[in-house]
């Protein structure tokens, strides 16, 4: 069997199991995306299919130094991803019976280049500058820092998912521009309650409720992934563009990525000492990726470390000392 035949029979078999989206970025790493001639950009490396596709399993099987010099050749920011599906495309070959042993793991290390730092506000102040450059949207910054939500999930965030009776925002979908709407399942770690502070409270309050629509951050005339009767989905490609970094240059901030409200609410519980399993939760991730990508934002973490170490060590004194023991 050819490389690019077991390509195409990998992804249909995946079609069924996962997003469309990952099927996507799947194809565009691998390189099983026809793209026409006149949309071409020129590069200097070449896709896996373009090296490899005309080979056989069998033949691909014994040039795992090839592989390594073709991953050698791909651009940084994209090397990581693109040889993990290479990797994870051979393993299929491997489990079925068409590979003995996978050659892009035989080719070497696939290091996860670092990600890069992603400041959060510093504090509310700039957040309510920031809003107040933004206007209508100042509602939706204060909300989303308050809260942590992904920019996927109060994209696709609905009325009924508000409770302001148990102070809580229920987060039950998302939605990509090339996704779509997704809901998430009942075991999926995303579907959340996340608590609702005063200031995301008073936020919510500040967004007119719209007859036609049932999100709360919509779209005032369309936008990406309109629903009949409904005011549709921000672009959030064309929101960057035309009010967030506008917004930021006016307020006289940083140019921050919309990431960083996540990164924000992230922060200040760590700085306040919630613990990280508490936070993952409201977060819907999972307890290392919290630790790993916003622990060393907490200022002072070391410090309430010491202190909580010390306040231990008192408390065993004074325990042993109450018991009668020197």
């Amino acid at each position: 069997m050819l490389v690019r035949e077991h390509v195409e029979r990998y992804l249909a078999t995946q079609s069924a199991l996962v997003e469309a989206s990952t099927i996507t970025t799947l194809r565009e790493r691998l390189g099983a995306t026809d793209v026409p001639a006149e949309r071409r950009r020129p590069k200097k490396h070449r896709t896996f299919l373009e090296a490899f596709g005309n080979l056989t399993l069998h033949d691909l099987g014994r040039r795992a130094q090839e592989l390594a010099a073709w991953h050698a050749t791909l651009p940084e920011g994209s090397r990581y991803g693109t040889m993990q599906a290479v990797r994870q495309t051979l393993e299929a070959a491997k489990r079925w019976g068409l590979l003995t042993q996978n050659p892009a793991k035989l080719a070497g290390k696939n290091p996860q280049p670092k990600n890069p730092e992603v400041e959060p506000f510093a504090d509310v102040e700039e957040i309510d500058r920031l809003a107040d450059e933004l206007g209508p949207w100042g509602p939706l910054v204060v909300f989303a820092s308050e809260t942590g939500l992904r920019p996927c999930e109060w994209l696709a965030l609905e009325w009924r998912d508000v409770s302001r009776a148990e102070g809580v925002v229920r987060v039950e979908r998302s939605f990509t521009a090339r996704g779509g709407l997704k809901e998430y399942g009942k075991t999926a770690r995303s579907r959340r309650p996340v608590p609702l502070t005063d200031r995301a409270l008073h936020a919510l309050a500040l967004v007119p409720r719209r007859l036609d629509c049932p999100l709360v951050f919509s779209a005032p005339g369309g936008g990406g992934g309109k629903r009949r009767g409904t005011g549709g989905y921000i672009d959030l490609h064309n929101w960057r563009a035309r009010d967030w970094y506008p917004a930021l240059e006016a307020a006289g901030l940083p140019r921050h990525d919309v990431y960083c409200m996540r990164h924000t609410f992230a922060t200040w519980p760590l700085d306040a000492g919630i613990e990280i399993f508490e936070l993952a939760r409201y977060m819907g991730s999972s307890a290392r990726t919290i630790d790993l990508y916003y622990g060393h934002l907490a200022k002072g973490s070391t410090a309430r470390a010491r202190d909580k170490l010390n306040l231990r060590a008192t408390n065993a004194q004074n325990g042993a000392q109450r018991a009668g023991n020197p």
